[in-house]
């Protein structure tokens, strides 16, 4: 399917005011929370994780932008998890933040998404993450991505594995 810049351009941009939209709910959260006296653990990955996330938008809008094609199938698979990234806020609801923060004496979410794994929106992320650039043509941008998502969110399950077993420790605390 023949792709004008527009299109690479006008999702782009809906990717970005979504992720913008999510980080102000996020904050709004973490405020509540903490004022709730929640705990935030492992904070040292954070930044690695925005880096992953920002860079990999601006490669995918890079690279797509010397294609001449869309992938639609990979572009149906990235719109087709948008609504498992919404249950999965809807769920957590005001719980919902992009740092790790527990909330004592809080249980466990166990409703949604979360009855049939433990971690539902890193397995949206990751398709995400390998689909948009695969929609652009941008292959090189999706090898990367990837395998940086891999290695950003080995470290984020460790830290939020041991903060929701309430050990509070990973495997770096040790």
């Amino acid at each position: 399917m023949v792709m004008p810049r527009r299109a690479l351009a006008v999702t782009i941009g809906g990717v970005v005011v979504q992720r913008l939209g999510e980080l102000v709910w996020s904050r709004r959260n973490e405020r509540r929370l903490r004022a709730r006296g929640a705990v935030e653990h492992g904070a040292d990955h954070y930044r690695w994780m925005v880096a992953l996330h920002a860079g990999w938008l601006l490669a995918t809008a890079v690279e797509g932008r010397r294609q001449r094609r869309c992938h639609p199938l990979a572009l149906a698979a990235f719109i087709g998890v948008q609504p498992l990234r919404l249950w999965v806020l809807r769920t957590l609801g005001d719980r919902w933040t992009t740092r790790v923060l527990t909330l004592p004496g809080a249980p466990l979410v166990a409703t949604g998404p979360y009855r049939l794994m433990r971690h539902p929106n890193y397995a949206v992320v990751a398709v995400e993450i390998v689909t948009l650039p695969i929609a652009f043509g941008a292959w090189r941008t999706a090898i990367v991505a990837t395998v940086a998502n891999a290695a950003v969110l080995h470290r984020r399950l460790e830290v939020e594995n041991a903060a929701l077993d309430g050990t509070g420790r990973d495997d770096r605390s040790r």
